[in-house]
């Protein structure tokens, strides 16, 4: 399959959703996530099949989710980024009862870099709000996606002075979850800490040394590690 089969793909999908035939449908994609099919296919795949009516392709992607594939997911979260601009809002839930659902790490991690963080990069401040609960979620995925997000926003940054606004909004966001204490959600935080460490070291820098030396603040080792891997030898030898 190329990427142009992809596409086709996901437009039958989506002919065969408008059309009611949804288990049809998904008897057609069936085999291509059984084959283990590269996620930049399965992306274009999603992306086509996200561009109909809402309400039609969450019934469609409903039924992707029922079968809790690893490939499903990364339709899912496709389709899903296809609606940011139309319902983020509705984006954003229909994302966080998808990783509940699928309860599992990649999962939450695909669905992570796929919606919340795009948003971020769209509508830095409309995504943050959504997210912003999500920071003391029961759950350890939806605390785990926070940090998923900021380290796909970080990467799409890259360092750009035009963004450190924005980076430095993030990092004082990130702040109440330095001291998390579950190490699925410690994972995820780190690498957004870690993204962030790499394109914005300084700032990273300067908000490490706040909340472990002026505000005493005693976060797990893996968290502290995650965040200090980019500094430099000088911060890394103070703060760890």
């Amino acid at each position: 399959m190329n990427t142009h089969e992809a596409r086709d793909l996901g437009q039958r999908l989506l002919a065969l959703a408008e059309d009611e035939r949804i288990t049809e449908a998904y008897h057609l994609l069936a085999p291509v996530l059984a084959a283990r099919t590269p996620f930049r296919l399965l992306d274009r795949i999603g992306e086509a099949a996200g561009t109909g009516s809402i309400e039609v392709v969450n019934a469609f992607m409903d039924h992707i989710a029922a079968h809790k594939t690893m490939g499903g997911w990364v339709v899912i979260a496709s389709a899903l980024d296809q609606q940011l601009t139309r319902d983020l809002p509705g984006a954003f839930t229909r994302c966080r009862k998808f990783i509940l659902d699928a309860d599992v790490w990649y999962a939450t991690d695909i669905l992570g870099e796929r919606v919340p963080g795009p948003a971020l990069v769209a509508d830095h401040a409309q995504a943050l709000s959504l997210l912003s609960p999500w920071r003391y979620d029961l759950n350890r995925w939806i605390r785990r996606t926070v940090g998923v997000a900021v380290h796909f926003w970080a990467k799409r940054a890259h360092g750009g002075p035009e963004y450190i606004s924005q980076a430095k909004a993030l990092l004082a966001f990130l702040a109440p979850m330095f001291e998390e204490q579950d190490m699925d959600a410690i994972k995820g935080i780190g690498w957004g800490l870690k993204t962030l460490g790499r394109f914005y070291p300084d700032l990273v820098a300067e908000w490490l040394t706040e909340q472990v030396v002026n505000l005493r603040r005693n976060p797990r080792i893996l968290m502290l590690r995650k965040a200090l891997t980019y500094l430099s030898d000088e911060y890394r030898t103070k703060l760890s």
